[in-house]
């Protein structure tokens, strides 16, 4: 199942995806036990036998009788990956220079889902600057995001990007994955202030998360508000908290003495 997941964001649809993994298991096969063998309907394996000849991935085998078709060597995936990507690197400073010939100085808008969290990771590398966080929920740790999150470490670490959290108390009483996967300077918000929200700042950048939790939900949104003046808003509130946050730990250290 994992590998038709990844097969069909490499652009195959479920049916080729089926059927690819079908000829690489079972080798050469008829129309009729591509059918059988993955679960596609015999009407629909033509079409998608076809695109995947059109594609590189399964070539045909003409007979007597009746043709038979066997996948493409498994590496000829990679090589339509570095084939792509050779492409998009063609374009790209084209794309770069007329998506930052318009100012960005003031936008809204909302990401969504597992891929809207990658999108706010993808921001912060972009914008390259430290991160300031309200409501931490320990959500970088979802095990969807493990692969993504170690090139966002490292690409981070480069970059030399600091993270400055409050956290949710939750972290902290239930010892959350996020305390030892990122390295961060942080801090806890008293029980009472738990809620479903987080706030992350960085740059001009102010992302607001609705329906946050320790893990992603597929309905989980991001609101991204590019602002300068706001963003420096609520790092002023954030350093306030901070601070406040300091002085009640203090202040509970000299009750207990």
């Amino acid at each position: 199942m994992e590998n038709q997941k990844i097969l069909i964001q490499l652009d195959l649809s479920k049916n080729e995806a089926r059927i690819y993994l079908a000829l690489v298991e079972f080798g050469e096969m008829t129309i009729s036990d591509i059918a059988v063998k993955s679960e596609v309907n015999r009407r629909n394996v033509y079409d998608s036998i076809n695109r995947l000849i059109e594609k590189g991935l399964v070539f045909e085998i003409r007979s007597e009788r009746e043709n038979l078709y066997k996948a493409v060597d498994p590496s000829k995936l990679s090589e339509i990956i570095s084939e792509k990507e050779k492409s998009l690197q063609k374009i790209m400073p084209s794309l770069l220079e007329m998506y930052h010939s318009k100012p960005k100085n003031n936008e809204v808008y909302i990401y969504r889902g597992l891929e809207g969290w990658k999108n706010v990771f993808r921001d912060i590398l972009r914008v390259g600057q430290d991160v300031y966080t309200i409501g931490g929920k320990g959500k970088w740790s979802d095990e969807r995001l493990s692969g993504f999150l170690e090139y966002f470490a490292e690409e981070a670490e480069k970059k030399n990007i600091g993270f400055h959290i409050i956290f949710d108390s939750e972290v902290k009483c239930e010892d959350r994955e996020i305390l030892r996967k990122l390295e961060s300077n942080h801090k806890f918000l008293p029980p009472e202030f738990s809620s479903p929200g987080a706030v992350d700042v960085f740059g001009n950048h102010v992302v607001m998360t609705s329906g946050a939790g320790e893990f992603l939900d597929d309905d989980i949104s991001f609101t991204v508000i590019v602002n300068e003046e706001l963003a420096c808003a609520f790092r002023s509130w954030f350093n306030f908290m901070w601070l406040a946050l300091r002085k009640k730990k203090q202040a509970n250290k000299f009750v207990t003495q």
